[in-house]
């Protein structure tokens, strides 16, 4: 099968077990190929580790019984994203309002205790990923040959 229609169907089904929960969402999707899953969860008020577990239980059942991995050959790890790993969804931007975030440059330049502001989403909140979001950036900047490569909360809030 192929690794991207995979991680589409695994993304659908970690969906469907967080849809009763509005307002968690699914940030990232990883396989490596050991198969081993790596889920990130967050949640616009953060996630508990206990329904971070209990979903890690129910998910890891609904693969066993489905027979996506052959010989149940697979390892699962469901999880908040970490401090160090990057912003990818607006809904995560949103969330960090107010905090002091570290950016990374395309070029490697670190930008430490960059406050997160409103005023910075665009007024319609058309931003959808990432690039939509580093392109922001770059505009309000004005910088044309910059794009921020990396934006992570800063351990230090």
């Amino acid at each position: 099968m192929n690794g991207d229609i995979q991680i589409r169907e695994l993304e659908q089904k970690v969906e469907a077990l967080i849809s009763g929960e509005p307002d968690l969402f699914l940030v990232e999707l990883r396989i490596k190929p050991t198969n081993n899953i790596k889920v990130f969860i967050d949640g616009d008020q953060g996630v508990s580790i206990d329904k971070l577990v209990h979903f890690n239980r129910v998910f890891y059942k609904q693969l066993e019984e489905s027979g996506f991995f052959p010989n149940d050959d697979f390892s699962l790890e469901v999880s908040s994203p970490g401090l160090d790993e990057p912003l990818k969804l607006l809904r995560q931007y949103r969330k960090n309002i107010g905090r002091n975030v570290e950016v990374i440059e395309k070029e490697g330049i670190k930008i430490e205790g960059f406050k997160l502001k409103r005023k910075l989403q665009p007024e319609n909140d058309s931003l959808h990923d990432v690039n939509d979001l580093q392109h922001f950036f770059m505009k309000r900047r004005n910088k044309d040959s910059t794009l921020f490569k990396r934006i992570f909360t800063n351990r230090e809030y």
